[in-house]
Order: C-alpha cells, then sequence, then structure tokens
C-alpha cells in the first residue's frame, strides 16, 4: 500500500509540475506572438487606387493582369449610349521581380501611349515589435506616346513622344475600415503644345478607401495641380467609385473627369469639369496569377 501512495504522489507532483510547465510555455509563446512584426498589407486591394497607383505591389514572382476603360461623357444622351459608344483603353502587366520591387508595362489608346515602369517599397507598414506607421514607395514612370505627328512638316524627335513621371506614395491603413494615401508628383514633358505651357509639372494627389463590407469598398482620389501658366484651362482630376473583390479578381466601378489612364496625362491633360457634367463612368479589372 505505501509502494501504492507513494505513486499516486509522483504522479500528483509531476503532472503538476509538467502543468506549469506548459502554462509557462503558453505565456512564453503569448509574449514572443506580441513581439513578432506583422506586416500590413490590406491597406489596398488593387495597384491601382482608381487613376492612380497605390503602395500594393505583387508579391515575388507574381503577375498581375491589369484593363482599364473610360467611356465618354454621361451627358452625351442616348445616340451614344450615354458615352459608352466613346472609350480609352489601357491594359498591361505588372510583376513582382523582388518582394520590394515590382516592374509595369502598359499600352493605352490614349496617345496610342507605351508606360514602363518601376515601383519600389522603401518601408511598409507593420505592427508589433517593429512597428512603421506607414508604407512609403518610390514609383518612375516613363512614357512613349506613338501616335501620328498632327504636324508632319515640323522636325519632330523621337525625344518628343516622351514623358517622365516620378511620385512618391505614403500610405496608411488607420484601421480594418479606413486607409489614405499622399502622391507628391513630378511630371517632364519633352514636348509641349505651346511656348507658354511648362515642360515639368508639380502635383499633390490624395486618395482614400472605406471598407463597406469584406468584398465591398468606395474609394476616391484627387489631384491638385501646382499653378500652371498654360494655353488652355486644366482642371484637376477628381475620381469616386467603389472596389468589388471576388478571390484573385479587383473590379473597380467608378466616375470622373479624365480621359487618359496613366499619370503624365490625366494629371496635366484633364479639361472636363464635374461641374457642367463632363463625367466618363469608367472600370478597372485586376487579376493576379
Amino acid at each position: 500500500m505505501k509502494v501504492l501512495y507513494l505513486l499516486m504522489i509522483g504522479i500528483v507532483i509531476f503532472s503538476t509540475s509538467a502543468h506549469a510547465q506548459s502554462l509557462d510555455d503558453l505565456l512564453i509563446e503569448i509574449i514572443e506572438t506580441k513581439e513578432e512584426t506583422e506586416l500590413v498589407n490590406t491597406t489596398f486591394k488593387s495597384v491601382y487606387l482608381i487613376n492612380s497607383h497605390t503602395t500594393k505591389k505583387p508579391a515575388e514572382k507574381e503577375l498581375i493582369f491589369l484593363i482599364s476603360h473610360r467611356f465618354g461623357y454621361l451627358n452625351s444622351g442616348f445616340p451614344d449610349l450615354y458615352g459608352l459608344d466613346n472609350a480609352t483603353v489601357r491594359f498591361g502587366f505588372e510583376y513582382g521581380i523582388l518582394n520590394k520591387l515590382a516592374l509595369g508595362f502598359g499600352r493605352s489608346t490614349y496617345k496610342r501611349n507605351y508606360d514602363f515602369y518601376a515601383k519600389y517599397a522603401i518601408l511598409e507598414q507593420s505592427r508589433g515589435k517593429k512597428s512603421i506607421p506607414v508604407t512609403l514607395s518610390l514609383l518612375g514612370v516613363t512614357n512613349i506616346s506613338s501616335a501620328r505627328w498632327a504636324n508632319t512638316n515640323s522636325d519632330y524627335l523621337f525625344a518628343h513622344r516622351m514623358s517622365y513621371t516620378l511620385q512618391l506614395l505614403v500610405s496608411r491603413q488607420f484601421n480594418e475600415t479606413f486607409s489614405f494615401q499622399l502622391m507628391p508628383t513630378y511630371i517632364h514633358r519633352n514636348l509641349v503644345k505651346t511656348t507658354v505651357d511648362k515642360n515639368d509639372v508639380f502635383a499633390l494627389g490624395a486618395g482614400w478607401r472605406a471598407k463597406l463590407t469584406n468584398r465591398v469598398a468606395i474609394t476616391g482620389e484627387y489631384h491638385l495641380i501646382t499653378p500652371d501658366e498654360t494655353s488652355r484651362q486644366f482642371t484637376a482630376p477628381l475620381s469616386l467609385g467603389f472596389d468589388i473583390e471576388t478571390g484573385g479578381h479587383v473590379f473597380q466601378l467608378f466616375f470622373t473627369n479624365s480621359a487618359a489612364i496613366y499619370d503624365a496625362a490625366f494629371i496635366t491633360e484633364t479639361t472636363d469639369k464635374w461641374i457642367d457634367g463632363n463625367i466618363r463612368f469608367g472600370f478597372n479589372i485586376s487579376r493576379t496569377f
């Protein structure tokens, strides 16, 4: 009997110490989990907000296919099916070379433009052990217009077809519902329409995304252009829309006063005004492979 009592006491002591040890391990695991760094990767669901790039990028060896439409004026009436008979189109690809670097390519019907770009993540918003409040990305774009020259008697150079965009993208996801992005932008155009147009343009863009459900969000963006002496009255581009996420696809439906789809054009060449009713319906579709 004494042996049995001793055996039972030993089992109780062993199980108690084992239980205490497991509790200690659990506490250590919880503390270590709190100290881990978690990247915030749901700030935006697409690499485009509406017209503008976002800080989102494809992962390494991930490919994103994009197709975009901007239709004609909604106020054009039934003869043009409220703008659906007229459209500018862009298709493009964005590929993750590294976790922090993505390269992209696109072709637009507007000015028959080809755009080549690189997007590099300088900082990525994170929580936990290493907390970074914002995501900071640098975007560089080269555009080449292949449209026919209006005046064939002029001595145009290939360089006259080119324009460039340098943009700093600063985004933050404030909570699970709301994200915001600032876009300081510099654009250089090798050729402008008149002698009073400036080759260099500075702008400040802002965009936001607010979730309504797990798969639907409303979006908006606006670009303020610095005062510029131009031969035409340019208008700040304003766009409002919403995103629908369905697995590997993101559908973006919106209204905008811009016909162009690439930065150097929609920021500097928008002439339509919302107040005049010159609004276009458009959509973007992105597919991740």
